[in-house]
């Protein structure tokens, strides 16, 4: 009987820590998501019904996973952050969350993880917001599957709709962004994957990274951004097969690359965009395979760029190939496809028997006095152009396609 009495103590002592499931409804025992939290223990799942929950400063804790069935709805009621997680080992899955708080002073999230690893964020819908998902001082999570729709106009009054702030090794995968001030911004974050997002029509960048390092994004599209992507003082960043589309405007451009070293951009397509790639003081980037067509500029060139390589990669109807502003050239271009080159292919290899000059006397022109852009297709600068190609005087003369490709690229 002794024996027993100790088996039934263990058993009712193994049976309080199994996960429980909690269910939250309007007609439910526990009717709020603050109280399905307060009751809950570590690792029991909270089950919120379809319905709508005026709720905001939800505080998550400790590890949970809440999981909506039907998209329930929490609403802020604009009165600040709505759920705030600083526990590990946190899924929040399958809510509707609207209506954050908007401040000058403190940056309201619809949902913030901080100080946390191990969390999952998916499946959420996210409407009048300020900022979106908020990753602070983070590490090894996911966040997986969100729509982010936000109504900005402007960007002094705006949040992001994907923010990482000192944080690590976070997977950004399968969610679509539009209307906020940047799509997805990173800074001081490493080691993190942004893939197969949709970031479009957002007041100033598709994505932005600031101070950033061993960073991947791919396979993503970023169209219609007041400009597409912006690389900043970061190193080692992989971007491979992303589209750029449609980022016009005076100051506009598909990718910015500013203060960068050693970085990887391949198999992207840079389309329809004032500025392909703008590049200022960035270095060691191999540029390999990607399309730049119908833009304005495929690449303009500012400031101190060295040993950049440019190999593969196919230029297609652009008003301008290359930009420079300066004479000096310390970077190399070979085997592109360029579509405006005339020269011939005699021994019938695939490449032209003579170099391509791509930097055209009027893109330096242009840059020091933008007005001249009105000149672009009179007969007065196909002479100019022709008489720089002849005897260089104000481009890099060593700035040369020696193997120029005489089909399109295909890969």
């Amino acid at each position: 009987m002794k024996h027993f009495f100790i088996f039934l103590a263990a058993m009712i002592m193994a049976n309080s820590t199994i996960a429980q499931t909690i269910e939250v409804c309007k007609t439910c025992p526990i009717s709020t998501l603050k109280d399905g939290i307060s009751q809950a223990k570590s690792f029991d799942t909270i089950i919120v019904k379809k319905g709508t929950y005026k709720e905001h400063n939800v505080i998550v804790n400790k590890p949970l996973t809440i999981i909506g069935k039907n998209y329930p709805v929490i609403d802020g009621e604009l009165k600040g952050e709505i759920i705030t997680v600083i526990s590990d080992s946190v899924t929040v899955d399958g809510l509707f969350i609207k209506n954050v708080g908007n401040s000058y002073t403190e940056d309201y999230a619809a949902i913030r993880v901080k100080n946390s690893k191990n969390f999952l964020i998916q499946n959420l819908v996210l409407e009048k917001l300020f900022f979106g998902i908020y990753i602070e001082k983070s590490r090894d999570g996911k966040v997986f599957h969100n729509k982010i729709v936000g109504d900005a106009v402007e960007e002094y009054n705006s949040g992001n709709g994907i923010q990482l702030w000192y944080s690590k090794n976070v997977e950004i995968e399968h969610n679509f962004v539009q209307r906020v001030r940047d799509g997805i911004y990173l800074e001081f974050s490493d080691d993190c994957l942004i893939k197969n997002n949709v970031s479009a029509l957002n007041v100033r960048y598709g994505l932005h990274f600031m101070f950033s390092n061993d960073d991947t994004y791919q396979d993503n599209t970023f169209e219609n951004n007041g400009a597409g992507v912006a690389v900043m003082f970061s190193k080692r960043i992989k971007m491979f097969n992303n589209s750029f589309k449609e980022n016009w405007g005076t100051a506009s451009y598909g990718l910015l690359l500013k203060e960068i070293n050693d970085a990887e951009i391949e198999g992207n397509t840079f389309a329809n965009n004032t500025i392909g790639i703008n590049v200022e003081g960035s270095n060691r980037i191999n540029y390999k395979q990607n399309t730049f067509e119908n833009n304005g500029w495929a690449v303009k060139v500012k400031g101190a760029c060295y040993t950049n390589i440019f190999t593969e990669n196919n230029f297609l109807y652009n008003s301008f190939d290359i930009a420079y502003n300066s004479k000096v050239n310390d970077n190399e271009f070979d085997k592109n496809y360029w579509s405006s080159y005339t020269g011939y292919d005699l021994d019938k290899n695939g490449i032209g028997d003579i170099p391509y000059r791509p930097v055209k006397l009027f893109s330096y022109i242009v840059n020091r006095t933008p007005e001249t852009i009105i000149l672009l297709r009179s007969m007065f600068i196909d002479i100019i152009d022709f008489s720089e190609k002849v005897s260089p005087v104000f481009t890099p003369d060593d700035l040369l396609d020696n193997n120029p490709q005489i089909k399109k690229l295909t890969w």
